[in-house]
């Protein structure tokens, strides 16, 4: 089959085409071969390809810069959507679309279902949220793929900037009232492609495939946790490294103040996904060893 993956150079991009590899011809496209800001160009573009499967792992990603960018925001996350929906269902190809934990407001004590009622906080979340509901009104064959708190070996995010300032400053504090579960990029990256074979044997059958998943690593923890669990494997990865850091204080929410509200509860249930697909993503401790082990020395 052809698989064609947007967002090819971001975290969970650039680890799709290896893992899609295996699959059929991976044709992996950037912003600059596949620009979302223009809705009906990409799904040009995308459609020249003819692909088998269509894989977006391009979004507008700058939460806190979405409250003042919302039509940019809206634009790549739904219209976009919306517009890839459309081509897939035109050119009969499977479209597999990676959303968050933001489409809900937090305030469940429980982890959230693929059932739960949506109620996103901020700009990116309802962005996010209408990308999703333009897929399931385009009548495409699908899989929404919800997950939280990405990160990689390569590229900015979380496990990136913790070790920067482990190495920088003596004293951090890390926000330590919000959960949920940090997934690493790459295990996102091969449950996709789990997913897509376990997708076109159904297609295969002549059963539709028009579902929404939870995809984030198993385990939850905090904010403060994950930097402290960073800390620890990081001194023992690299023991001779000159870190810095003594101490890593919690703080609440409250305390770190930024434009978009954050839900205090991102934890999500991978109930639906193992009973279905059999698919169980390992424990995020596990992963960020694994992906500690694939980084360069810092």
């Amino acid at each position: 089959m052809r698989l064609l993956v947007t967002g090819a150079t971001g975290q969970v991009g650039w680890e799709l085409a290896r893992s899609l590899m295996p699959l059929g011809e991976v044709v992996a496209l950037d912003r600059a071969t596949c620009d979302l800001s223009d809705p009906q160009a990409a799904a040009a573009v995308v459609a020249g390809y003819a692909p088998d499967v269509i894989v977006n792992a391009a979004a507008y990603t700058a939460v806190d810069k979405a409250e003042s960018e919302p039509e940019l925001a809206h634009r790549i996350n739904a219209e976009a959507v919306g517009a890839l929906a459309d081509t897939a269902r035109e050119i009969g190809a499977l479209l597999v679309h990676y959303s968050t934990d933001y489409v809900f407001d937090g305030s469940k004590n429980t982890p959230y279902t693929e059932s739960d009622a949506t109620a996103p906080l901020n700009v990116y979340g309802a962005s996010k949220l209408a990308g999703e509901q333009a897929i399931a009104a385009s009548g495409c064959d699908y899989l929404i793929l919800r997950t939280t708190w990405v990160y990689a070996a390569r590229g900015h995010n979380f496990v990136a900037t913790m070790l920067r300032l482990f190495a920088e400053r003596e004293a951090l504090r890390v926000v330590g009232d919000q959960h949920g579960a940090p997934t690493w990029a790459r295990n996102i990256a091969d449950a996709t492609g789990d997913l897509i074979c376990w997708a076109q044997r159904a297609l295969d059958a002549g059963d539709p495939v028009q579902r929404t998943f939870n995809l984030s690593a198993a385990g939850d923890t905090t904010w403060h946790g994950f930097a402290e669990e960073i800390r620890h494997l990081a001194a023992h990865r690299w023991p001779d490294h000159p870190w810095a850091v003594r101490q890593i204080d919690p703080i609440p929410t409250r305390d770190y103040p930024t434009p978009a509200a954050r839900p205090h509860n991102s934890r999500l249930d991978g109930t639906l996904l193992a009973e279905e697909t059999r698919i169980v993503m390992p424990h995020w401790r596990e992963a960020l060893l694994r992906c500690l082990e694939d980084r360069p020395a810092p």
